[in-house]
């Protein structure tokens, strides 16, 4: 199209910071000529601990490793680094580890860049606020709207859309670590503001997240994705992999209730009338979204401390055992119960879960195989208490209780269970659970985000 903007390079090198990636891949996607590079950082995924505990996703040791290539390449090259929801969850102390990460590589490498760091973790008093102007609303599924479960969260972070990321840009950033953000918004920011249109910036974003999971083989690994003005253009960088409609298609469906419907801060990305075509045997492009604004919402998330587990692994193979399963697990929880009441531990002070693995310790009562006799069953026994004392007091006896249990038949007069590991117990540490899961209507996409910047 005559006087339309140059289509926009990006560069994607894994699935999430700390994953890895080949360094040859990397090294193939700046040859052909990048705009800029990143790399997502986060997600709800792995659950609520890390947004509770402020302890990172990813290692330090594999983070640095991936940091330290990309912070070299694209000062070398002349080009952005953005990275969102640091540190697995993007609250405060995962911003600040991965920002300490990126000082150190640009002090021993002698790098003079500029870094701009994202603020997403919310005060509380804001959030109040917001509650009492009736600006949250709960999302589907998740917990009410409740000012106490506010004060109980630990952090409560926010999920930012694009326009924090450009304004870091505009300021003169070279490389940008924000706190939790929508997976696909660094990316939607960087085309958006390479002048390409909301819907193929949000498309591309929604494919770069994951690197190279839009390809076959799937595995953590660089993508290429080139945005326009009518389209998006994916292409894995290591010439093992290649992207299909069929793959590209498919990763298209993921993380979301509904396969076409992709709401996000701002508007909703509709992809029902997206055309999937081979550019060549290893480039998809994809033509036919659309970009729908609606009144901005950014999504909170926030986490409580509700207890602290012990975890204890066993199994059996004994066939009189396993027929009798559920039997044999209500006798024990009945004894467990007597057991540490003499301890002066009520059945309110703990929660004890048993794990079948090997029949219904995936999915549950809804396991359409959960009445099949497995010839084996390995069990991870659970306690959640108030403290890690209690925790580890009910487990003892959960755990002896399980190998000592009598059941009908036995001949085995020694113990049920087998245990791979001693000791046997193991204390797991504090308990989060999401206490904050709804959306927060705003007025300025920039308000709740604040940027601090500094010369390395």
């Amino acid at each position: 199209m005559s006087g339309s903007p140059s289509a926009y390079r990006m560069l994607s090198t894994s699935g999430l910071l700390g994953y890895g990636f080949p360094e040859s891949s990397l090294e193939r996607g700046l040859a052909r000529g990048v705009d800029m590079i990143g790399v997502d950082g986060g997600s709800t995924d792995p659950g609520p601990f890390y947004l509770g505990s402020g302890k990172m996703l990813s290692s330090k040791r594999a983070m640095a490793r991936d940091l330290g290539l990309m912070v070299r390449a694209a000062a070398k090259n002349k080009v952005p680094m953005v990275i969102g929801t640091c540190g697995g969850a993007g609250g405060a102390p995962h911003l600040e580890q991965t920002a300490d990460i990126v000082r150190t590589i640009a002090r021993e490498a002698g790098l003079k860049l500029r870094l701009a760091t994202i603020a997403a973790e919310q005060d509380k008093a804001d959030l109040h606020r917001a509650h009492a102007e009736g600006r949250m609303a709960r999302l589907t599924a998740g917990p009410d709207t409740d000012p106490a479960r506010i004060d109980r969260s630990e952090r409560v972070v926010a999920m930012m859309g694009p326009e924090p990321f450009a304004a870091a840009l505009d300021n003169g950033a070279d490389i940008v670590l924000a706190g939790r953000s929508s997976d696909p918004a660094p990316w939607a920011a960087m085309a958006i503001r390479g002048g390409q249109p909301p819907a193929q910036a949000w498309y591309s974003g929604k494919m770069l997240e994951c690197g190279a999971t839009p390809s076959v083989p799937k595995g953590h690994d660089c993508l290429y994705v080139t945005v326009d003005q009518d389209s998006v253009t994916l292409e894995p960088t290591a010439p093992e992999r290649r992207c299909t409609p069929s793959s590209v298609a498919n990763h298209a469906l993921h993380e979301n209730s509904s396969p076409c419907i992709h709401v996000e801060p701002g508007g909703v990305l509709d992809t029902t009338d997206c055309l999937f075509e081979a550019a060549s045997d290893r480039a998809v492009r994809v033509s036919g979204m659309h970009w729908q604004p609606k009144p901005y919402t950014v999504k909170l998330e926030g986490a409580e401390l509700v207890g602290y587990r012990a975890i204890s692994i066993c199994g059996t193979r004994d066939p009189l055992l396993i027929a009798t399963l559920d039997r044999f697990l209500g006798e024990v929880r009945e004894s467990v119960a007597t057991k540490v009441g003499n301890l002066g531990v009520t059945p309110d002070d703990y929660t004890l879960i048993i794990r079948r693995y090997g029949q219904t310790g995936v999915m549950g009562a809804s396991d359409p195989l959960a009445r099949a006799l497995p010839h084996e069953v390995g069990f991870v026994i659970e306690v959640i208490g108030p403290d890690q004392d209690t925790a580890d007091a009910v487990l003892s006896v959960a755990r002896v209780t399980m190998l000592h249990t009598d059941f009908p038949g036995r001949l085995c007069r020694e113990g049920n269970m087998a245990f791979p590991y001693s000791p046997s117990d193991i204390s797991a540490g504090p308990v989060y659970r999401f206490s904050v899961f709804q959306t927060m209507a705003v007025d300025d996409p920039l308000s709740p985000f604040p940027i601090t910047y500094e010369d390395l």
